[in-house]
């Protein structure tokens, strides 16, 4: 990861900090504060998930695995076997479930590493056996079962019944537990008509199933809207972040801020036009900031239409495409701007706030694509200041 140096600079009139170029500024207090809301949400025999894939949604996979345990995660989700490694190197001994489908290429790495692996084929549980024989090990396996998401996953009772047989001849493969995925439990009034449809099904196709495995089906949006899904086990995803999907009860916050620096600041006459493919043109005289982000750096270029960035407390609207590496904002009606001063991208100053929401709406997307967008030029730093006084 690139680190940057802190510049002290100083002239006649004061001496002032030079920021970073651009960073990401997680605070960890705040996902386990998020953790500790969804634990205490959910009745106390439900098992509550933390799903770190995605490099922790943006955020550090292990720092907020770390975090998620400390606010009373019971077990971690990630979606590929590199990713529970990761965590496993880091000391991470919670058991971790690989939401992907098993491989040949990584299914013995998965067995080395102790993790929880999907399988949703006959071919799939014979591969963790063979993986798990060879290493003289037991291995742990969750059955997906597809009730409307349309991705892995079976489908019908024969395919279950095929591997349920399968896996009685697999010694050394333990079935500890069995899920599915809602695709529209976030959605209106149809989509929770079809959440219902899968939570149904889910329930027809688990009835023949060993007793005491881990059932699983809410994701953050059935989290908050249909807590009578919760069964044995809850995956708390992009609310861990402080984004629920749907209106929020609990309480939950933000964790991260993006804040990057003033790299320049100029004069424009009129009819002076800003950025590539000239879009923007100013109708009258401006003053404008240039800011050391850009969409490498994981900032969405068709920001610029809608988009703002906040500059001393106050907005600073994007003028013209956001580039690779810079944007310029107007700071016509912000006062002593100068380089090296702090654009915050997403998070609060003064009284304004940018949410990854706010962003998402302006690029056409949704929060969590924002969340995970960082580029590797990005500093990442961690915190520990949330506190109920900051909310």
């Amino acid at each position: 990861m690139t680190r940057f140096t802190v510049i002290i600079w100083r002239s006649r009139e004061r001496e002032r900090v030079m920021i970073p170029r651009n960073r990401r500024i997680v605070d960890l207090s705040a996902i386990e504060h998020n953790m500790r809301l969804i634990r205490n949400a959910v009745p106390k025999p439900v098992k509550v998930l933390a799903v770190v894939k995605a490099d922790g949604y943006g955020h550090g996979a292990v720092q907020t695995a770390r975090a998620a345990i400390a606010g009373g995660a019971d077990m971690l989700a990630v979606a590929a076997v590199s990713e529970g490694a990761e965590l496993r190197e880091a000391g991470i001994m919670l058991p971790i479930l690989v939401l992907g489908a098993v491989t040949a290429y990584d299914v013995s790495d998965g067995v080395r590493y102790s993790l929880t692996q999907t399988v949703c084929s006959p071919e799939m549980a014979e591969l963790c056996e063979k993986a798990a024989a060879e290493q003289d090990k037991q291995t742990k396996v969750h059955l997906k079962i597809d009730t409307g998401m349309g991705r892995i996953g079976i489908r019908h009772e024969n395919e279950r019944d095929r591997i349920l047989e399968t896996l009685r001849s697999c010694p050394h493969v333990q079935l500890t537990g069995v899920f599915t995925h809602f695709s529209d439990a976030d959605g209106d009034e149809d989509g929770i008509r079809y959440t219902r449809k899968q939570y149904e099904r889910f329930l027809q196709m688990i009835e023949p199933l060993p007793k005491g495995i881990i059932r699983h089906c809410c994701n953050s949006a059935a989290i908050h809207r249909f807590p009578e899904m919760a069964l044995d086990m809850v995956r708390a995803g992009i609310s861990l972040y402080g984004y629920p999907p749907v209106p929020d009860t609990f309480g939950l916050v933000p964790c991260m801020t993006w804040k990057a620096a003033v790299s320049y600041v100029k004069e424009l006459d009129a009819d002076a036009s800003v950025s590539y493919g000239r879009k923007y043109k100013s109708e009258k005289p401006i003053r404008t900031a240039t800011v050391t982000c850009g969409y490498a750096d994981g900032y969405h270029r068709a920001c610029w239409e809608k988009g703002y960035v906040l500059i001393h407390g106050q907005r600073a609207k994007i003028l013209g495409r956001v580039c690779m590496d810079q944007l310029v904002a107007d700071i016509s009606g912000i006062e002593n701007v100068r380089p090296g001063d702090e654009a915050v991208l997403m998070g609060k100053c003064g009284s304004e706030s940018i949410t990854a929401e706010d962003i998402a709406g302006w690029a056409g997307t949704i929060s969590y694509e924002i969340l995970c967008s960082s580029a590797g030029r990005v500093e990442r730093v961690y915190t520990e200041s949330y506190t109920e006084r900051s909310k």
